[in-house]
């Protein structure tokens, strides 16, 4: 693994046995102010760790930059809350730019990224683990087409979704309303099944609507 981008420290983008298993494999780690000092308490070298503030970037590589974006949300661990910074990004590679949203409510930080930073070839958005009680720190499934609209996108990769069950949503019910809200909104959605591989460069590359008939 080239690169690992950790956009805030909860326990479902941030594991521990997962991160520990991965230590040897991880050349180099991207995250935001505070995040770093979980991977140096778990025994990864601090030379590979790249901590960021919002609208910092860093040269990854010949052609490839990242730059950290705000996002609205929060972090911590057991009690401890908002002692590391959580991030969006903007990834530059040399070939494409992509957004990489991470955990973040609908507001007007979408469309200033997009204004600075768009357009993009691809937005990865979180879709999945909403409600309304707490839509100011994950977006209803129409805020996610909204939110890759103002970004500028071409493309959006909704993710978060079918996974853990934090939500009183049902499983399929981010990708029943991110396809409709994509379908009326003109936007390009892709739903590739979990290990299925994306080529971000294809304009009709055929996606099956896996989630329908699956209990």
């Amino acid at each position: 693994i080239d690169y690992l981008f950790i956009t805030h420290d909860h326990w479902d983008h941030l594991d521990h046995t997962t991160i520990l298993k991965l230590r040897t494999k991880v050349k180099l780690v991207i995250c935001g102010l505070g995040t770093g000092e979980h991977f140096e308490y778990w025994g990864f070298d601090a030379k590979i760790i790249r901590e960021l503030d919002w609208n910092e970037s860093t040269t990854l590589d010949s052609g490839f930059t990242v730059t950290a974006t705000s996002a609205r949300h929060f972090s911590g661990r057991k009690l401890a809350r908002n002692k590391a910074l959580w991030t969006s990004y903007v990834l530059q590679t040399p070939t494409q730019k992509i957004f990489l949203g991470g955990d973040s409510g609908y507001d007007t930080h979408f469309a200033e990224i997009g204004t600075k930073h768009g357009p993009f070839d691809l937005a990865i958005l979180e879709n999945g683990q909403y409600d309304k009680s707490w839509k100011y720190i994950h977006m209803m499934p129409e805020e996610v087409v909204q939110a890759a609209q103002e970004l500028r996108a071409r493309k959006l990769l909704a993710v978060h979704s079918g996974k853990f069950a934090l939500a009183n949503h049902a499983w399929d019910d981010p990708l029943k309303r991110v396809s409709l809200a994509s379908a009326a909104a003109g936007m390009r959605l892709l739903t590739p099944m979990i290990g299925e591989q994306v080529n971000v460069d294809a304009q009709d590359q055929p996606f099956v609507r896996w989630w329908e008939g699956v209990d």
